[in-house]
């Protein structure tokens, strides 16, 4: 007889982990597969341990740059081992956080790699043999993997994904990136603060081109100061090893070019992690190597549920966390109580970079007439303390009822700041009702409270426009 669960969760990362608990807390007997490390990717081999490096290179560039405040320090520099140490440290605690929940909270965490079987029954592969457990209800989470350009030369030694880069303990010389989204311009921030001169090849006309035109803007002439060389609308054809060095080869303004590096990394998306996850006989629907759910989270199998990076939507632990929430309180019987169609999505660059909801180029298009309040954060008390770079907040807000239906930031804090902006499009909040809250002084959130008042008539802080 194969043990019995109310659920089961294959993955541990931030969807998986996160579903298990809130089960337990619910009262379903719960079990949790995971084949590597509990947090999954974003633990281990993503969001922290990206972040720690983010927060190294920048403390070691807020050194160098420290006599702007008065202070001195000579021969400024870094260790990388350290450095590397740092961030495993980080994510070593946090992996044991979670696992200290799953005992807390009785969850089982069975070590394994977990496969569908029919009639809701999971198949356990582990070095100490095979189990068959059965449950009322599955949930999928196991999350996804670095995708591979089909090009020439992605199997060469020196060209790496995020998980291989992640695992270097000293930093290239020189590093070409083969893409311009999210996690491109994030190890591109870090190795360039570092030393490396780094290339960022986009296919497309824009880094960043799901973001704000503005937000990528500024970021492309924030990097290019910093060094680091950028090429958009550059498709790449191959790479070859030559030398010591690997040539990337690209054509950009209909010409052919190239780009030189110690290393390559790949870095245009992931794809869904489903080897071995489906016997032949429990396969659901798939579209694009994609489990296809409905409102719910249910595959075309009863009692199968999927979420995270398996399914179409936004590739972010948050969303899959959130996901992993409804989803289990849908079986509760209760009402849900998170929104996960309005999803926050952060770039941890120098200045951070946050948005919600839509732009007004996307309210435009979709036939929203809006109003846009725009605060530029050089007029900041605390930004000009602090000495960032430009930057800016900008709301969109319908124009008649006034209720706001996006945000994008790109100042310091950012990623902080966005919860109330995903607050107020979750719960359809008005200009008026945000102004309401009073700020305090100095603060960077103080240029929400602009942004606000510039949608209002004019913010306190900007001067009038002249009139005609």
């Amino acid at each position: 007889m194969s043990e019995k669960y109310d659920v089961i969760v294959i993955g541990a990362g931030p969807g998986g982990y996160v579903a298990a608990i809130k089960a337990a807390k619910l009262g379903f007997k719960t079990a949790v597969i995971e084949a590597r490390e509990a947090g999954g990717t974003c633990l281990n081999r993503g969001c922290i341990p990206a972040k720690a490096m983010i927060h190294a290179a920048e403390v070691y560039r807020s050194a160098k740059e420290c006599e702007r405040f008065g202070i001195h320090a000579e021969n400024v520099t870094f260790d990388f081992e350290k450095i590397f140490e740092y961030k495993e440290e980080t994510t070593k605690q946090l992996v044991s956080g979670v696992e200290g929940l799953f005992k807390g909270n009785e969850v089982d965490q069975i070590a394994g790699k977990g496969t569908l079987l029919p009639d809701k029954k999971v198949k356990v592969v582990s070095e100490s043999g095979e189990q068959v457990l059965e449950a009322e209800h599955i949930i999928l989470a196991v999350g996804s993997k670095p995708l591979i350009l089909p090009i020439p030369g992605m199997d060469l030694p020196g060209v790496l994904t995020s998980d291989e880069l992640f695992r270097m303990k000293s930093v290239p010389e020189s590093l070409t990136i083969i893409g311009g989204g999210v996690i491109s311009v994030e190890f591109a921030t870090v190795y360039a603060e570092l030393g490396c001169k780094v290339t960022i090849l986009e296919a497309l006309p824009r880094i960043l081109p799901n973001m704000d035109k503005e937000i990528s803007q500024n970021l492309k002439l924030i990097l290019k100061k910093r060094g680091i060389d950028i090429h958009t609308a550059a498709a790449v054809q191959g790479v070859e090893a030559e030398g010591d060095q690997y040539i990337c080869k690209y054509v950009e303004k209909e010409k052919e070019q190239s780009a030189a590096s110690q290393y390559v990394l790949c870095a245009v998306g992931r794809c869904p992690n489903t080897d071995g996850l489906f016997a032949e006989d429990a396969t659901p629907e798939m579209n694009r190597g994609r489990v296809v759910v409905n409102e719910k989270f249910e595959t075309s199998i009863p009692g199968v549920y999927a979420i995270g990076d398996l399914i179409f939507g936004a590739q972010l632990a948050h969303a899959a966390s959130a996901q992993g929430i409804q989803v289990v309180e849908q079986l509760a019987g209760k009402e849900v109580s998170v929104d996960v169609n309005v999803v926050p999505g952060c770039v941890y660059t120098d200045p951070e970079i946050a948005s919600v909801g839509i732009t007004e180029d996307e309210a435009k298009e979709k036939g929203i007439s809006v109003k846009v309040g725009k605060f530029i954060m050089s007029a900041n008390g605390k930004s000009l303390i602090t000495k960032e770079e430009r930057g800016f907040i900008k709301i969109v807000a319908e124009e008649e009822s006034g209720v706001i239906v996006g945000a994008q930031m790109m100042c310091a804090r950012a990623t902080d700041m966005i919860g109330e902006f995903v607050t107020a499009v979750a719960n359809k909040l008005t200009v008026s009702q945000l102004l309401k809250g009073m700020r305090a002084h100095p603060t960077y959130n103080e240029g929400i409270g602009e942004a606000l008042e510039e949608i209002e008539g004019g913010a306190i802080h900007v001067m009038p426009k002249k009139k005609k």
